[in-house]
């Protein structure tokens, strides 16, 4: 018996507080995988706020969860 993932696709973007809910690292854990390519990077809402497409954390979480992390 298998277990269907039955979550909604996550639409938008999430802050990064919200991004790390759901990929449990350290912040700058997080900010080590953006710099190296490893996560992907930020969009620039405003000067002062960053914000990853939610599409992108969904994609990086199939990945992992394929890789087995």
């Amino acid at each position: 018996m298998s277990i269907e993932n039955t979550s909604p696709p996550l639409k938008g973007f999430l802050r990064l507080p919200q991004v790390l809910e759901l990929i449990p690292v350290s912040r700058s854990r997080w900010y080590l995988g953006v710099k190296t390519g490893e996560f992907p990077a930020p969009v620039r809402l405003s000067a002062n706020i960053s914000a990853w497409r939610a599409s992108d954390i969904e994609t990086l979480i199939e990945q992992l969860s394929a890789n087995g992390q």
